[in-house]
């Protein structure tokens, strides 16, 4: 463990802040791993003054970076890239220590942060704007996209560094500064990642305050983003009730932001689908991540012909789970972040019995040490009930039959999040109006695969409370610029649109 900090440039005790240079002076929190309860290391949050001063040298940094040619910026994040692909194992093995995903989890969210860079430098040279036919005679219409300013990214402690990623490569390119407020239970990460940015920067010659960091209270800290006009746009991934708070302040000072929140994912199982599909993709959806992700499949909805046997045969598994310490290969499911989230999740338990629900297996705590280990739990449910529509980040899995295709795919929209969803069938009429405007209300809507492991290529967000946020692929780029349209005339005259005619 310890070398794996140390090779990440972690220390005993570390300040939290970097705008060129390190700074936090304010109230000191030690990190603790979920996987044994063993203290990792320690950070210093910043004070309001400090983050005050981080804020105006990321500001300042913009003015001379917003000049730098596309692509010149697109060769600063392919070196990123680079450095991250060095750093793979050991920033990996910190995930896995700092947050208690399974290791192999721990690779694929790093790599994540390697395929969002391997996209934004091919993006830097495609920030395409448009021309277009005038209605004036000699005259032409275009369409411009220009950097946008500080991009404050505050992030969730599930994924602590593919979701910086997300935001840092795009907004990079497209020539925005980044101030990432981190969750403050995986703090460390955020250090690893800004000292490596931070390299990669200085190499290149390039101010190093481009991507600044502040770790401190999302009350304290991260409200001090919100309502600062000099942070341009706020992307943040959190719950449900953190996003109204998040949206108001900057909506209150016509702010940009991108909100990701609360999922509530269901898995559609038709008769005419592949049952080992199905179980394969619901099994790794509900317990990846020890059900913490916003992608976890926390719904599934069965053709009752064959709800017996698929019911009967997820148990199965479940029963078998390998839960323990994610560092070990064998492990499919670690622990849960925090104590918090064990006591979050056994009270919705009770929630389901108070409600009618039915709990088929699982729900109880397991002594290993750390005090954060639960067994993955099914519940029977007639329904959407009122704790079924509420997003338990812990795994619980709701389990529910259906009738026709159409009863089907109201009970998947019938929640308010609209994230992820899923249908298995082999069918083409089924999946095609599942995929279809009567179908799935969610933003990712997938056939024959789960509801979790979304690819960097495809915008990802969704619908509802969920927030409506876009980030990664597709042209999520245009979040991070001001769009401008132009009108030019060479023509000698001045005329008018609409016809409308001026004599002096």
């Amino acid at each position: 463990m310890q070398e794996v900090l140390k090779s990440l440039g972690i220390s005993d005790v570390n300040p939290g802040g970097f705008a060129g240079a390190w700074t936090g002076s304010g109230k000191a929190q030690q990190v603790v791993s979920p996987i044994n309860g063993e203290a990792l290391a320690t950070v210093t949050n910043v004070t309001p003054q400090e983050f005050e001063a981080i804020l105006a040298k990321s500001h300042a940094a913009f003015a001379s970076w917003k000049l730098v040619p596309a692509p010149k910026r697109g060769e600063v994040v392919k070196a990123l890239g680079d450095e991250l692909r060095r750093n793979k194992a050991a920033l990996a093995e910190l995930v896995t220590l700092e947050m208690g995903k399974t290791l192999r989890e721990g690779l694929g969210e790093v790599q994540e942060m390697i395929d969002i860079c391997d996209f934004a430098v091919g993006l830097s040279r495609q920030l395409y704007g448009l021309t277009m036919p005038s209605e004036r005679r000699q005259h032409r219409l275009q369409e411009q996209w220009h950097p946008l300013g500080v991009v404050g990214v505050i992030t969730a402690f599930n994924f602590p560094v593919a979701v910086w990623s997300w935001n840092t490569a795009l907004a990079l390119v497209c020539g925005d500064t980044v101030l990432w407020k981190p969750s403050s239970k995986t703090p460390l990460t955020a250090l690893a990642c800004t000292k490596i940015a931070e390299k990669v920067l200085r190499d290149f010659g390039f101010d190093p305050a481009i991507c600044s960091l502040a770790i401190g209270k999302g009350s304290e800290i991260g409200d001090l983003i919100n309502t600062d006009p000099r942070v341009a746009l706020v992307s943040y991934t959190g719950s449900v009730p953190g996003g109204r708070h998040v949206g108001k302040l900057v909506q209150e000072r016509f702010g940009r932001h991108i909100l990701e929140l609360g999922g509530n994912g269901a898995v559609i199982v038709s008769d005419k689908g592949d049952l080992d599909i199905a179980l394969r993709s619901v099994y790794f959806g509900a317990i990846g991540t020890s059900g913490q992700r916003c992608t976890s499949t926390r719904r599934v909805i069965v053709q009752e012909s064959i709800y017996g046997a698929f019911r009967d045969r997820l148990l199965e598994l479940y029963k078998k789970t390998p839960i323990g310490d994610p560092r070990q290969d064998e492990i499919l499911m670690g622990p849960l972040v925090d104590a918090g989230a064990v006591a979050t999740m056994l009270a919705a338990i009770e929630t389901v019995k108070a409600q009618g629900g039915k709990i088929l297996v699982g729900g109880e705590k397991l002594p290993q040490a750390g005090g954060c280990y639960i067994t993955p739990c099914i519940a029977e449910v007639s329904g959407n009930l009122p704790i079924v529509q509420e997003e338990t980040f812990a795994p619980v899995l709701y389990l529910m039959p259906y009738r026709t295709i159409e009863e089907a795919i109201a009970l998947q929209n019938g929640v308010p999040q609209g994230l992820s969803s899923a249908i298995i069938t082999n069918d083409l009429g089924e999946s095609e109006l599942f995929l279809s405007a009567a179908g799935s209300d969610c933003g990712l809507a997938n056939v024959n695969t789960g509801t979790s492991g979304a690819e960097i290529g495809g915008a990802f967000g969704g619908e509802k409370e969920t927030g409506g946020g876009r980030e990664s692929g597709s042209d999520a780029w245009k979040a991070y610029m001001r769009r401008q349209t132009s009108a030019i005339n060479f023509s000698g005259k001045v005329e008018l649109a609409q016809g409308i005619t001026l004599e002096l």
